[in-house]
């Protein structure tokens, strides 16, 4: 095959139908997480990079939650369904149908193996303009369980699984990572040519280069580090591998001029993104979704998921930001403060033991430590709107939907229930009532009390 310009559409397999009896688990494989995300999360990116004309993910063990999650993280991704397990070979042949009227390449990617890069995915595709079959390989360190590529220069021969391979078989070096790419049609048609004649009694992907090569087709192999292989098949691979990914975020961000005074400390997301001097103390978790600015700082024992911090905020330490927190530019959020689902105006403080849910909180505002929007009547909830340059007093309720004009205060201790209109004080609060030697006489009950049932 020669370089012909133009590549041609591409179309992406992914294979996610295993039941990972190694893991343990009753979740399936696909499903469990790394770097805050399910492992097809990562398949998924890694495909989206090409710019596919179509997506088909294969599943099988715990179809109905693997295809819940794709829906949810890639939902123009079609599902198609491998009943039996019988081999890599036949889980590429169930996506046939979905890419019956597909003419392009495609590159067959596994829900396990989350490290692929984007610049490797490239380097297949063009390889693919030189041959008609391109499979991604690498020389392993301990290459005992890998199947071999048998090579002829820059020519792929055949795969042979390391179940099957003859001792002069087993000391080649490199090895097959299971990825592949050729023309759709030429594919499936491959495919329909493997039979179960191994060790396994399966039907092998791999044996599809030899077929290739015996009609006179071309094969190669593109190498990647083995790292980039690395495949997801126990719990103690799965928290290798998170590890190396968080290893690998925290060089990213230092590259990219984030401050972090113990990295090894802090715990990223697959898709945490932190602008350039922004500062993260020890002890940090980023869930998914979370978006830092340059310039703000996140302080120690702080958990963010699914929000975004503006530049010039503090968060925390101790603090709790969870999905839907909009922090504003220099705002601050103090010590076991939780926001959810809230907007925090520019200037605005809540510094300590606090949560604001469902709420708008206006720019310079500051809210009182044990201050909490009660958001939630057993059914539905309800949003808070708190003005600018509000004060809102230590200890109060604010029982939603209710609405604090600009300017405006709520006295300590006080249960706010209807709106506050602008420049006003609000005292929501039962009037104090002092009973005389009370405490003492109710002491000295309860103490006789108390004896009584000693006795």
């Amino acid at each position: 095959m020669s370089d012909t310009g133009t590549p041609p559409p591409i179309a992406v397999i992914v294979l996610a139908a295993g039941q990972g009896t190694r893991m343990n688990s009753d979740l399936p494989k696909p499903l469990h997480r790394l770097g805050g995300v399910p492992l097809i999360a990562h398949a998924l990116q890694a495909a989206s990079l090409l710019e596919p004309a179509r997506i088909v993910v294969v599943t099988g063990h715990g179809a109905d939650a693997v295809e819940a999650a794709v829906a949810d993280l890639a939902p123009w991704a079609v599902c198609v369904r491998q009943d039996q397990q019988l081999g890599t070979g036949h889980a590429v042949v169930q996506a046939a149908p979905a890419l019956a009227d597909f003419t392009g390449d495609v590159i067959v990617l596994y829900a396990d193996t989350p490290f692929v890069t984007a610049e490797t995915l490239f380097a297949m595709q063009a390889a693919r303009r030189r041959h008609d079959i391109v499979v991604l390989g690498f020389e392993a360190a301990d290459p005992g369980r890998y199947g071999r590529l048998i090579m002829a220069g820059d020519r792929l021969l055949r795969i042979v699984e390391a179940k099957d391979a003859t001792p002069e078989e087993q000391a080649t070096p490199l090895c097959n990572s299971g990825l592949m790419a050729a023309d759709a049609q030429v594919l499936m048609r491959l495919l329909g040519k493997v039979g179960t004649s191994n060790a396994a009694g399966e039907y092998y992907l791999t044996d599809v280069p030899g077929l290739g090569v015996a009609e006179g087709l071309t094969a190669t192999a593109i190498l990647c580090p083995e790292a980039q292989t690395l495949g997801i098949n126990s719990r103690a691979e799965l928290a290798l591998a998170e590890a190396a990914f968080q290893s690998a975020r925290r060089a990213e961000m230092l590259d990219n001029g984030v401050a972090m005074q113990a990295p090894e400390t802090v715990i990223f997301a697959q898709d945490t993104w932190v602008g350039r001097d922004a500062d993260i103390e020890p002890h940090v978790v980023f869930g998914p979704g979370v978006t830092v600015e340059s310039g703000a700082r996140i302080r120690a024992f702080t958990h963010l998921e699914g929000c975004h911090v503006s530049a010039g905020a503090v968060i925390g330490p101790y603090a709790r930001l969870r999905p839907g927190a909009e922090i504003g530019n220099d705002a601050r959020i103090g010590n076991f403060v939780e926001v959810k689902e809230a907007q925090i105006g520019e200037g605005a403080k809540v510094n300590h033991l606090s949560y604001i849910g469902d709420a708008d909180i206006g720019a310079a505002s500051n809210i009182g430590a044990g201050t909490i929007t009660c958001n939630y009547d057993g059914v539905m909830k309800h949003r808070t709107t708190i003005g600018r340059d509000v004060f809102v007093g230590s200890n109060t309720m604010l029982v939603a939907p209710v609405r604090l004009g600009d300017q405006s205060m709520t006295a300590s201790g006080s249960v706010i229930t209807e709106d506050v209109t602008p420049g006003a004080l609000a005292i929501g609060r039962a009037k104090q009532v002092n009973k005389p030697g009370l405490a003492i006489r109710l002491m000295d009950r309860l103490r006789a009390i108390k004896a009584s049932k000693k006795g």
